[in-house]
């Protein structure tokens, strides 16, 4: 990721292309993060943006949310959604037990569709309204 930009020593003036580059995304991208807030806005050289290692710091930490499923709003959320001076720890905690209790969510969901897609597997029916009668019987039982 941008590590090698920072070994480089050249962490102080790069281009939107290099920072990019760095973390596999398109400039496009970088310009959509300063629009809605997680990047600041970048200083600028002769009308270019140029960044400094502190984007890349920044954009590493997205990076990592993004690849834990946080959407863009939850993003927002860790770097701006706590009162001023909250450590990173508790920041991070926070956000994670929600998406946490979010994930074991989706999994016992997918876990039922799993047994659901199972049990049409075996179909048996000539038809799909017979399909359609039997499943209405099944729920008509397990609602009594």
């Amino acid at each position: 990721m941008g590590g090698l930009l920072l070994a480089s020593g050249v962490a102080e003036d790069l281009a939107i292309s290099d920072v990019a580059r760095a973390f596999g995304l398109r400039a496009s991208a970088i310009r959509y993060y300063e629009q809605i807030g997680i990047l600041p806005p970048p200083m600028r050289k002769n009308g270019r943006r140029r960044y400094n290692n502190s984007v890349l710091f920044r954009l590493a930490v997205v990076q990592r949310a993004r690849e834990t499923g946080f959407t863009l709003e939850e993003i927002r959320e860790l770097f701006f959604g706590f009162p001023p001076g909250t450590r990173p720890p508790k920041r991070w905690h926070q956000l994670s037990q929600r998406k946490i209790a979010e994930l074991r969510n989706r999994m016992r969901r997918l876990k039922l569709m799993e047994t659901l897609l199972k049990r049409v597997e075996d179909c048996r029916c000539d038809a799909l309204e017979e399909c359609g009668e039997k499943l209405l019987r099944q729920s008509e039982l397990r609602s009594k």
